[in-house]
């Protein structure tokens, strides 16, 4: 079942935090380092994020995490995190569905690391075409897709 998640909310920003831990922990030893950024965020920042989170549950477990930021008619995908447990049952393809069908938009882009190859196959599968590659100052070079619809 995926809803909306109140991140304001002090436990809701605690799974979403537990599951950001164990997703980018994984996501982290996949890219090679020890420096991931988004392993920075802390309950508190999740809590005060603008942005909007849906979360996939599976029975009372909260499974994976899709966070977005609509801004006019672009939609961005902030991150995509699935607890390590609930890995390889689709779920994250289940979120990007999800999203894709229920917000209004012309263009949705996504970034990630070059060398997370799940990751750019599974958005390319939803329609995303890279656009540019960059390697920003912590080093671990990146590429953005798109879908634009204009």
């Amino acid at each position: 079942m995926i809803k909306q998640l109140d991140n304001a909310n002090e436990e809701v920003a605690k799974q979403i935090f537990t599951i950001f831990q164990n997703s980018y922990k994984i996501e982290a030893q996949l890219i090679g380092t020890l420096e991931f950024p988004p392993l920075f965020r802390s309950v508190s920042d999740i809590q005060n994020a603008k942005t909007h989170f849906y979360g996939f549950s599976e029975g009372v477990c909260l499974a994976a995490v899709i966070e977005i930021v609509i801004a006019g008619k672009s939609l961005s995908i902030d991150s995509l995190t699935v607890d390590p447990s609930y890995f390889r049952k689709g779920i994250a393809n289940k979120l990007i569905s999800y999203v894709l069908e229920i917000m209004d938009f012309a263009e949705a882009i996504v970034e990630t690391a070059v060398v997370n190859i799940p990751a750019i196959n599974l958005y390319k599968k939803h329609g995303f075409v890279e656009f540019k590659r960059w390697t920003p100052a912590h080093g671990i070079e990146k590429i953005a897709l798109a879908i634009n619809y204009a």
